[in-house]
């Protein structure tokens, strides 16, 4: 065991990229001992799932802005690459760090490499200490009378509301920052040859337009939002053509902001402000919201890959390449689903109504199955998160646990008129059918041919006709619902 008092302490930074309410960085920092901060790209353990492209984009931003943060601070951050189990193992034994201090993950694979790096360690008498820093609460200390995790979310939140969230922790202003041994730092990699960013083509110009990562960056988020986005969020949360939302979403997955930051920033408005009760009590459901989805998934780690309800096993998806590259590209001749892609291929983002109306378009009325949408979300959403984009799909698909019910089936269009009325939404991101009357913007293909031409729309050459019928189409998803009838339903091992 490394007695010596003087030896360093590590930190090894995962998706908690901040350095204010770090409870890792904290604990690391009050044992007085020079503190070593590293981050390890691994994609390549055993059921690592490597991020999607927009992912790994923000991911160099948040590293950029974390290295900097620290070097600020009187630190630095390290870089590496490779199996983490091999990449801690490798620091701890080239520093002679008496202890190692990281926040928890809740992915089965993760879990699986903490286990062996906390086995190994402990082996050469090392500590690792580890925390909650990505949640309100660790999944499993929220559960029913019976001790067992929740499936269905109303309870959960009513039981997450009858307990305190610990209050944020201030940030760490100044460390005491060591010197990596040259052996380790022979082993670093550079931020710009990790190929977190796309060089050709740069795919990433309207991204880059629309968000900056960082820690800086989501507190001037965050406060934005309560300043002008918190009242009125209850409805204009639904209106994807308003700032009715928080975009704190990719903050939250890369640990930019914590959410007891968010979860108290927003309740002091409510304090101060009594009228914003009820926008208030909605935002914070959906903060809950996210720690039921990672509860569920530190429980059920097949929900990224099976579907939850066995029954689905054997549901008759259609494999049809060129109808899900239609949906993937926005044409598929419904505006508002198609707006809604464009959005997130632009931006690397979409509004959460639109995420609904578009998933529930893939799997209902194109019968792709929901592993196809959840991969190409993954792969283009900068907030693509584990447990929230897994469970959200498998939610649309009715297989999930706590699940909208197959049957219900959204209108593309009647959604669209609805929530963005006047087509304003639709008229950003599906320029093509800008000039048309908000009459027929959701269905240009029932508008006069007078309007069409005014508005310059050639339907099948500038936009296309819808590539199923919705009628049809919803009846063709009912009756394949219907044939799972018969099937038992439980969960999935």
């Amino acid at each position: 065991m490394n007695s010596d008092s003087h030896a360093p302490v590590l930190v090894w930074f995962r998706d908690d990229h901040r350095l204010s309410d770090n409870p890792a960085l904290t604990a690391a920092t009050a044992t007085g001992s020079q503190v070593l901060c590293f981050y390890v790209l691994d994609d390549v353990s055993e059921g690592i799932r490597p991020l999607g492209g927009a992912a790994r984009w923000w991911l160099h931003g948040s590293l950029k802005a974390l290295g900097d943060a620290l070097e600020h601070a009187g630190s630095n951050l390290l870089i590496l690459r490779g199996p983490a189990l091999e990449q801690v193992e490798n620091v701890v034994r080239a520093t002679g760090a008496s202890a190692i201090y990281w926040n928890r993950r809740y992915g089965a694979a993760e879990i699986a490499v903490n286990s062996a790096i906390k086995a190994r360690l402990a082996d050469r008498g090392i500590k690792a200490h580890s925390f909650n820093g990505r949640l309100l609460h660790e999944p499993w200390e929220i559960t029913n009378q019976a001790g067992k995790p929740f499936q269905v979310f109303t309870p959960y939140l009513r039981a997450l509301n009858a307990r305190s969230i610990k209050p944020p922790v201030p940030a760490q202003r100044r460390l005491k920052g060591g010197v990596w041994p040259p052996s380790i730092l022979d082993k670093a990699v550079p931020l710009a040859e990790l190929g977190l960013e796309p060089s050709s083509p740069d795919w990433a110009v309207g991204i880059r337009q629309e968000w900056q990562p960082g820690e800086h960056a989501a507190q001037a988020r965050l406060s934005q939002f309560i300043e002008t986005g918190l009242k009125g969020y209850a409805k204009g949360r639904d209106r994807p053509s308003q700032a009715g939302t928080s975009r704190l979403s990719p903050h939250l997955r890369f640990g930019e902001v914590s959410p007891r930051q968010v979860w108290h920033s927003v309740m002091n408005a409510a304090a101060a402000e009594p009228g914003l009760g009820q926008d208030s009590e909605k935002f914070l459901s959906e903060l809950a919201w996210r720690d039921f989805t990672h509860q569920l998934l530190h429980f059920h780690p097949h929900l990224p890959d099976r579907p939850h309800s066995s029954r689905f096993e054997n549901f008759p998806w259609i494999e049809d390449r060129p109808v899900l590259r239609a949906w993937q590209k926005g044409l598929t001749g419904y505006p508002i689903v198609d707006a809604g892609m464009r959005q997130l291929w632009q931006t690397g983002w979409m509004h959460n109504r639109v995420r609904m109306i578009t998933a529930s378009f893939l799997v209902k009325h194109l019968l792709t199955d929901w592993r196809r949408g959840e991969a190409w979300f993954w792969d283009t959403l900068v907030d693509a998160d584990p447990a929230n984009n897994a469970f959200s799909w498998q939610w649309i698909a009715g297989s999930g646990p706590d699940s909208a019910p197959f049957h219900r089936i959204f209108n593309p269009v009647t959604q669209g008129e609805k929530f963005d009325p006047e087509g304003e939404y639709i008229r950003t991101y599906v320029p093509e059918l800008a000039q048309l009357p908000p009459a027929f913007i959701h269905k240009p293909w029932e508008a006069p041919s007078a309007a069409l031409h005014e508005a310059g729309v050639v339907l099948d050459e500038t936009y296309p006709k819808p590539i199923v019928p919705h009628g049809p189409a919803r009846e063709r998803a009912l009756e394949a619902f219907r044939s799972l009838r018969g099937l038992a339903s439980k969960p999935s091992a």
